[in-house]
């Protein structure tokens, strides 16, 4: 099977979980403690109904919007993920390729396998770096002024990562995080030798924007995602966001917030938008879907926010129906990761694509031209 039969974003899972080793297919497609976040995030959309408006006379759509202030071909964004080379040698870079031949956002994670600089040099669209406010804020202030000279337009704070979650697939598998080469997993790792060629000899899988940082703990002793897992900050506050917020003077995004009352206090500190995200399932077990936030979050706040949806993003028809709830754009992360797995730059093409096929052949069949135009008459939730 090639990326060529692939004829939605699920088939690509199908092509990743072949072509790599079961201890990182795993860490892709987890989620935390019973995973019952994980797969709500996507059923949760079978809770909503499209309601269609006939002899509508539709000649194209225009898919095109404004997102944190710029203009994109289309109301989907790259969530920032982490470590993209553990799922293809191009990693990042072949990402934010694709993402800028899509006309979108591309959102890169602290924990990347390619640094800040490498990604704005390959980027022919807007980037958005998603930031931690790590206990060592000489390290968090060095990333925004590398994205400042690195001209990123964009920054994203995740904020629901106090600690790290509990990744039960990872611990079962070996791999207790992307920066290790794990041999609790032999056979898997034996039938892959490629992968283990780039992990374990030409060290490949290495997190560049950490190690790259003068500011980073240089000898790492205890592994680069201990350390990072160390660096997370249970006492993290909305003043440490007011911080974070006057060491930067561009759009400000805060990622992993769900309620009303924090996207409110998010508003009130400055933010430009909130990425509505239980972190795909793999923090907070039982946080809600984050479709099922879009409404409330919006009916409040739409007025000052972008609201951005982030999980569980399937289908082109998952799109509309966070559009049409209220949401300014959604974001994709395992969608996209399974592509870069199953065929690197041309499978996340090739999935932005279909993506973007069947989005627009959903406003055609509901009877609507334009992103600009959907709201509540067109969905409605089952009871």
């Amino acid at each position: 099977m090639n990326i060529s039969k692939c004829h939605n974003l699920m088939a690509f899972r199908q092509l990743a979980k072949r072509r790599l080793p079961r201890t990182i297919f795993d860490y892709i497609d987890g989620g935390a403690d019973d995973e019952i976040s994980l797969r709500r995030n996507t059923e949760a959309f079978d809770d909503y109904e499209l309601l269609p408006s006939q002899l509508a006379g539709i000649g194209e759509v225009d898919l095109r919007t404004t997102l944190l202030g710029k203009e994109v071909e289309w109301p989907v964004m790259i969530s920032p993920t982490s470590a993209a080379k553990l799922y293809h040698a191009d990693g990042e870079t072949a990402v934010v390729r694709a993402a800028g031949k899509a006309g979108m956002w591309y959102g890169l994670s602290t924990i990347a396998t390619t640094t800040i600089e490498e990604v704005a040099a390959a980027a022919s669209g807007p980037v958005m770096y998603q930031v931690y406010v790590f206990r060592d804020r000489a390290l968090t202030r060095d990333f925004v002024d590398r994205c400042k000279a690195s001209k990123v337009d964009a920054l994203c704070l995740t904020v629901d990562t106090p600690v790290a979650g509990n990744r039960e697939r990872d611990l079962v598998t070996g791999l207790s995080g992307p920066n290790f080469f794990n041999w609790r997993s032999v056979l898997s790792y034996a039938t892959h030798p490629r992968w283990v060629y780039r992990a374990a000899v030409k060290k490949d899988v290495e997190l560049k924007n950490i190690t790259a940082s003068d500011y980073a703990d240089a000898s790492f002793d205890e592994g680069v995602m201990e350390y990072i897992n160390r660096q997370f900050d249970p006492t993290l506050s909305w003043k440490d966001f007011e911080w974070l917020a006057a060491q930067w003077d561009g759009p400000l995004v805060i990622k992993g917030v769900q309620t009303v009352e924090d996207c409110r206090r998010a508003a009130d500190h400055g933010a430009t938008a909130v990425m509505l995200s239980n972190h795909g399932g793999r923090q907070l077990e039982s946080a809600p879907a984050p479709v099922d936030c879009i409404a409330d979050v919006a009916d409040a706040l739409r007025d000052r926010l972008e609201i951005i949806c982030d999980g569980g993003i399937r289908r082109g028809n998952h799109v509309v129906k966070a559009l049409a709830d209220g949401a300014n754009a959604c974001s994709i992360g395992r969608g996209y990761l399974y592509a870069l797995a199953a065929g690197g730059e041309a499978g996340v093409s090739r999935a932005l694509q279909l993506l973007r096929e069947e989005l627009e052949r959903t406003m055609v069949l509901l009877g609507c031209d334009s992103v600009a135009k959907l709201g509540r008459s067109y969905v409605k939730r089952r009871r």
